[in-house]
């Protein structure tokens, strides 16, 4: 039987572990490697999230190939204002778009002969033509979130009126960028119900699944320590959704929960932290900047807190929270794609006085929350493990197999 070859292209290393999105690639590219492919990994290692040669040297040693090219991706005030001057394309469509990477894709396609190409981003698509000229792959993009609805969030919610028209002239672009991208690819990978909807009333999408992310279960356990209980939060700072969520909690909700609950605590993390978040200084609260381990950060404390007031896709910090049995309190959009139900696998919380209702309702009621969290546990080991959920993909990728050899 012929042995399946992908190509996976990223536009950033899947490594450190410590962000939704690159846990979300590890996982993809594990599950396809898991289903006996050949996968051949290449990557941008980019100015922003550059890994040192020495780490890439180690990682995924396992594939077939991992390869990288360094690539200059830093945001350049005078080509943005020419982008947003002269160009109908959204400026991270261009930011990402190098020669030497696409000559690089070049030779791998001649050399490797994949059966499919995927991509890991809608920004990755200027490559395509490329990538349809030099080979006959079936091409995969995988959505990790509807970005202009992202951005479209932003401006709304930005008070500086040029940064406004920015962010709302820069949402209407990628809005066209991407409707534009989904109708070139064979199938498109969208993380949640709903982004999958939203894909499908574009007109001329050939194919898509919904593919969450995926987690190997058997990595992630129940700490083994015992929990204290206090509120957590663990995301990248670089991502506005994120950094704009925190700051929302700290200025608006905190002082509530503090008024009510004075001896509640609570921590967090991430990479990129500003010097603003760094330097807080309020009563029970805790910055721990970028943190070694994610696993040990979160390892003795109980309940997650996910202040999220925008953004799509799939929260992977929470799925991995409920997995190793964490209580959850989030907004609709911090649970939005994830198949849980209200009071049953999490705890809604859209207003400030809503977080201090459930962080104290917890705290009284520790056996009731355990429950939520054992069946928020239960929830994800069923329907989002990786290997089940490549499985899927993979069935309806020999479907276009069988489909282009007719």
């Amino acid at each position: 039987m012929h042995q399946r070859k992908i190509l996976i292209i990223t536009n950033r290393i899947p490594y450190p572990l410590k962000d939704g999105g690159n846990l979300a690639m590890k996982a993809m590219i594990e599950g396809y490697f898991q289903a006996g492919w050949q996968v051949y990994l290449l990557s941008m290692n980019t100015s922003r999230h550059y890994v040192a040669t020495s780490t890439l040297e180690s990682l995924y040693t396992n594939l077939y190939c991992f390869e990288w090219l360094d690539i200059d991706n830093k945001i350049n005030m005078a080509k943005l204002l020419k982008n947003y001057l002269f160009s109908k394309e959204p400026e991270s469509a261009e930011r990402f778009y190098n020669i030497n990477f696409q000559n690089k894709i070049s030779d791998i396609l001649k050399s490797f002969q994949p059966d499919v190409v995927q991509m890991e981003s809608v920004f990755l698509t200027k490559y395509l033509p490329e990538i349809k000229n030099k080979s006959n792959a079936v091409t995969v993009l995988r959505i990790h979130n509807i970005e202009n609805h992202i951005w479209q969030s932003v401006a709304s919610k930005t008070k500086n009126a040029l940064k406004k028209i920015y962010f709302k002239s820069l949402g209407k672009r990628i809005k066209r960028f991407e409707k534009s991208a989904w109708r070139k690819y064979d199938l498109l990978l969208p993380i949640t119900k709903k982004d999958d909807s939203y894909i499908n009333k574009q007109k001329y999408i050939k194919k898509s699944i919904v593919a969450p992310f995926g987690i190997d279960i058997k990595k992630i356990k129940r700490p083994d320590i015992k929990e204290k209980w206090v509120g957590y939060h663990i995301g990248a700072m670089d991502w506005i959704p994120n950094r704009d969520g925190i700051k929302w909690f700290l200025d608006d909700i905190w002082p509530k929960i503090h008024k009510s609950l004075p001896k509640f605590e609570f921590y967090f993390a991430g990479r990129d932290m500003p010097e603003m978040l760094k330097n807080i200084k309020l009563r029970g609260v805790f910055c721990m900047d970028e943190v070694n381990s994610a696993e040990e950060f979160i390892a003795d404390k109980k309940i997650l807190i996910v202040p999220l007031g925008s953004g799509s896709g799939i929260r992977v910090k929470i799925l991995e929270a409920m997995a190793a049995g964490k209580i959850v309190i989030t907004t609709l959009n911090g649970i939005k794609g994830i198949e849980a139900k209200m009071g049953v696998h999490y705890l809604l919380a859209n207003r400030p006085e809503e977080f201090v209702t459930n962080i104290k309702w917890c705290l009284e009621n520790k056996e009731k929350a355990e429950e939520i969290a054992q069946n928020a546990r239960e929830l994800v080991i069923s329907r989002y493990d990786y290997l089940k959920i490549n499985n899927s993909i993979i069935n309806e990728l020999n479907l276009i197999f069988e489909d282009k050899s007719a």
